[in-house]
């Protein structure tokens, strides 16, 4: 790498930009050193309407100060850069805008929601702290703006970067951050080891404003937690913290409508990630292998053995190794269910309002009039998911009373209040028993892992790469418009950017012998080891889960699949 050039030539250079034309910019690029700061110019926009030029901020471990405590384990590393980068988000917002043509002084950091996610945008090593982002060079109409650019890149930018330095920062809430992001890590390792797949503390508030808005509903009910789901977990910096554990096997959410049953499986399926303080449910722990499913009308599946569910067909047809373009809602289900455990997910959540009514049950009534039926439901193979299998479910009910029968504990939602109905619900069916008898059990319920294909993760479309993010539920994957509306665990747009950088990467590891969740694990070794920034230049990447990436694999149209034995 050359030796930097002083920020006050570029200073300098700036001004000598002023009023040519656009493409002159391109002169700034590369890295600029300023007082007790590096300004390095990754790319510069080639028009004001072009996405904004990719720049960096470096400071040095000698000049920021931040102490190694802060990010000496992975949870806390992430808690910090995130925390890093939202104070200086809010340090761009109070800047000068410069007035101009297209996207003319617009600076962009990305930062996240609630949870608190590994993210592109902010490095701190031994050495230093790096900062990535982007910034629209001023221009009127194709002309450069150079006195309005020298105000932004040589003056606001480090001012904002020097909010940053240790001596300025809220050193208390900085501390809280990295604490409580490392006691969620520590308290997701406790479930498995205390027979837990949740845990929700008393007092923490669940109901969001609207079922569009992650924003906190004040006045909401506070949680309380059942005396008979009640236990008290230690934590590294909180002391004991108290509340409901969700223990493992089949769970049953259940209540009347609009009293919290999906408002805290929608908690719960959040509950994977961290939460920022004062978010109302930054002490929901989840497991970090649950997956959310849900019914899917029109999605791909391709090479899905799925027998446990779903067999003999009109006409002889083999579902072992069963592809379509488009299935129906239970032939989705079944096929998020069977690929959701290859992945090595132990607990499965499931509404029943989003899932297909016939893949979960079959009633006495219907078991009599339909002899010939190619569907085993869920209430008959749910047990066996987690005595065979080890996968706990956990299921919101309002109208499904034939899972009483295979549950190991119910949670009935009044008022936003749980209660622990498990007691109830025996004598219900003791009083109440039903006249469906179990389905006859045809397949084993192994699941048979994929080898997905190297020619699968073609990011081409035409003769051009094709890698597209568009918001939070699509992925344009070179002819792929890959539809992850179902992704209901994806929570940030940057995440969908990652998933599109990490199948690109796949290209070059997939092998016709390697399986998806052992193809996926490489790929996380080799991104923990080297960085998100190692897959991809945007400043705009987060952190998704495997689960969600191998999800998006699954729902590749152009997926190619090789079967690599059985595992039961």
């Amino acid at each position: 790498m050359s030796r930097p050039r002083r920020l006050d030539d570029l200073s300098d250079l700036l001004h000598s930009l002023d009023r040519k034309g656009y493409p002159a910019y391109r002169a700034i690029q590369g890295a600029w050193a300023g007082e007790g700061l590096t300004l390095f110019v990754d790319h510069v926009q080639g028009d004001p309407f072009a996405t904004p030029s990719r720049l960096r901020l470096r400071i040095p471990q000698r000049i920021h100060g931040i102490p190694r405590e802060l990010w000496s384990t992975p949870p806390r590393k992430v808690a910090t850069e995130d925390f890093l980068l939202r104070v200086f988000a809010r340090a761009v917002r109070t800047g000068p805008r410069a007035s101009g043509s297209g996207r003319s002084g617009e600076i962009h950091v990305d930062t996240g929601g609630a949870e608190i996610l590994a993210r592109s945008g902010c490095e701190i090593t031994e050495e230093y702290l790096e900062l990535r982002f982007r910034v629209g060079l001023p221009a009127a109409g194709r002309s450069i703006l150079g006195r309005e650019a020298e105000r932004i890149l040589c003056q606001f930018l480090p001012s904002a970067a020097s909010t940053l330095t240790w001596s300025r920062l809220d050193q208390a809430r900085a501390r809280a951050w990295a604490d409580l992001t490392e006691d969620h890590a520590h308290l997701q390792s406790l479930l498995t080891e205390r027979g837990l797949v949740a845990f929700v503390r008393d007092g923490s508030i669940l109901p969001r404003v609207s079922g569009v808005s992650q924003s906190l509903l004040r006045d909401a009910v506070p949680f309380a937690s059942p005396p008979e789901l009640c236990v008290s977990l230690p934590t590294l910096h909180h002391g004991e913290v108290t509340g409901m554990g969700i223990p493992e096997g089949v769970t049953l959410i259940t209540g009347g409508g609009f009293h919290g049953k999906t408002t805290l499986l929608e908690a719960l399926q959040r509950g994977v990630y961290p939460h920022i303080p004062g978010d109302g449910r930054e002490w929901v722990v989840t497991r970090s292998s649950a997956v959310k499913v849900r019914s899917e009308d029109g999605r791909a599946v391709t090479g899905v053995d799925l027998r446990p569910f779903i067999h003999d067909l009109p006409g002889g047809k083999s579902t072992a190794s069963f592809s379509t373009q488009d299935a129906s809602g239970s032939t989705s289900l079944a096929a998020a269910i069977l690929e959701a455990v290859e992945l090595g997910a132990d607990v499965l959540m499931i509404d029943e309002d989003t899932a297909s009514t016939n893949l979960l049950v079959r009633d006495a009534r219907m078991q009599t009039l339909v002899r010939k039926e190619t569907i085993t439901p869920l209430v008959d193979r749910v047990r066996e998911l987690h005595q065979r299998l080890g996968v706990s479910t956990l299921l919101v009910v309002g109208g499904s009373g034939d899972y009483l029968d295979v549950c190991d504990t119910v949670i009935l939602m009044e008022d936003y209040r749980p209660r622990d109905a498990t007691a109830e619900a025996r004598s219900v069916i003791q009083n109440l028993p039903t006249s469906r008898s179990a389905s006859d059990i045809r397949h084993p319920l192994t699941v048979t892992p994929r080898a997905p294909l190297p020619e699968s993760f073609d990011p081409t479309r035409g003769r051009r790469e094709k890698v597209r993010a568009r918001g939070l539920r699509e992925l344009q994957f070179g002819e792929d418009a890959i539809d992850l509306s179902a992704l209901e665990q994806l929570v940030d747009d940057s995440q969908v950017r990652a998933i599109g950088a990490m199948l690109r990467r796949l290209q070059s590891l997939a092998r016709p012998d390697l399986p998806l969740r052992a193809l996926l694990e490489q790929l996380y070794s080799e991104v923990n080891t080297r960085g998100l920034a190692s897959l991809d230049s945007s400043p705009e990447l987060a952190l998704p889960r495997l689960f969600e990436v191998g999800a998006a694999i699954n729902r590749l149209r152009a997926l190619a699949v090789r079967p690599v034995g059985d595992r039961s």
